[in-house]
């Protein structure tokens, strides 16, 4: 075995290493046995390092690669808001140009039957088709500035202008209501009082009529859009065309009640306005609540928020939900909320947590809600629960 190590291995391997040979003795056979046993060993190092760093720039590059197509993915889906947006903005413009045609035409044919017809209902119904149009462009601006993305100054988007566009509406839509109720009794209290009413002509009742199909019309094909949407603004501007239809509908009563009864039941014409314009008050009230709650961030339903707290608890690893806070931010809404875990729960897992609650309430209120959650350990005698 040393004869052969000393004649046949060892020189071979000294040559392979490029080193001189020279006889050796058993020392010296020791010596350069554990010599090529150190080279081998530092070459085997070498390939190890060099594999490890082609696997490092390979995994580099695979982290390099998952990033860039990160930020494609989140590029398109900011592709794909914006055109939701601008589809969201066409669809308005449609419907609510669609109802401005309608509330023109009807403005013309309303005057001219109500000073041809001497009918003081469809006159004031008129005047009320004449804020339709104008509440028509309100809501074409207010849109246009709510759909605008969120900017420095604009944390949480301008989707509050839809919020403003309602609160218009519905104030305008109030004055109305108490101009045709103060014109009714006005006339009610002259009747009354012995004075005679003229008689409405038969083209008033005609023009109410076709009032009434094409406002209801035009209510059933834009709070359609509002509803798919989730436009405030075009579901107010809707129950406008709605309130317009009553308005017709009791001035068609009135009309066709005087003309068929004669000159003493023309009172009916003012006491047909006075009741549309209870509904339309009604109906103004309501949309003007409706918006002073949001503009002064009133929190959601105790129904939806006992739904956001349902979906939340239902998370693995969730101990509890409290400081929930909520509001409407013009069709969008936001959720923050406080959620109590384990103590011991690593920073990942609680943020895996956190990610697929957040996922389920998009999923349930929309992919542009606002939402923020808080972790936190869970308390025990008061005190926050400390790692074991």
């Amino acid at each position: 075995m040393l004869f052969s190590l000393r004649y046949h291995i060892i020189p071979y391997s000294l040559y392979f290493f490029n080193l001189p040979f020279y006889p050796l003795s058993e020392k010296r056979c020791t010596f350069a046995a554990q010599f090529m046993k150190d080279k081998i060993k530092d070459w085997m190092i070498q390939k190890h390092d060099k594999r490890k760093q082609r696997t490092s720039i390979g995994f580099y590059k695979m982290e390099k690669n998952e990033k860039v197509n990160s930020v494609q993915e989140i590029a398109a889906d900011k592709n794909k808001d914006h055109s939701a947006d601008a589809d969201r903005v066409k669809e308005v413009y449609k419907v609510t140009i669609a109802g401005s045609i309608i509330n023109v035409v009807l403005l013309v044919l309303k005057f001219a039957a109500g000073i041809l017809g001497h009918s003081a209902a469809m006159i004031a119904d008129a005047i009320h088709s004449l804020t339709d149009f104008a509440t028509d462009v309100v809501v074409l601006v207010f849109v246009k500035l709510g759909n605008k993305p969120k900017d420095k100054d604009h944390d949480y988007g301008h989707g509050k202008y839809e919020t403003l566009a309602t609160a218009i509406i519905g104030i305008s839509l109030f004055v109305v209501g108490v101009m045709i109720c103060y014109s009714g009794v006005t006339k009610t209290y002259r009747a009354i009082c012995g004075d005679t009413l003229q008689q409405p002509g038969m083209v008033a009742l005609i023009a109410a009529i076709v009032s009434v199909v094409m406002k209801e019309w035009a209510y059933q094909f834009t709070v359609k859009a509002g509803k798919k949407y989730h436009s405030e603004a075009v579901v107010a501007n809707a129950w406008h065309h709605r309130s317009d239809a009553l308005s017709s509908i009791g001035t068609m009563i009135g009309i066709g009640g005087a003309i068929l009864l004669g000159d003493k039941w023309a009172v009916l014409d003012p006491l047909a306005a006075i009741i549309v314009s209870a509904f339309i008050i009604k109906a103004a009230w309501g949309l003007v609540m409706q918006s002073v709650n949001e503009l002064t961030d009133a929190s959601l339903p105790d129904a939806e928020e006992d739904e956001i707290m349902a979906i939340a608890n239902a998370e693995e690893g969730v101990c509890e939900i409290h400081n929930l806070r909520t509001r409407r931010i013009g069709n969008r809404i936001a959720i923050e909320m406080h959620v109590r875990m384990p103590g011991d729960t690593s920073l990942y897992i609680a943020h895996q947590h956190a990610s697929e609650i957040e996922c389920r309430l998009k999923e349930r209120f929309g992919a542009d809600t606002h939402i923020g959650i808080h972790l936190e350990p869970i308390k025990i005698n008061g005190k926050y629960q400390a790692p074991e």
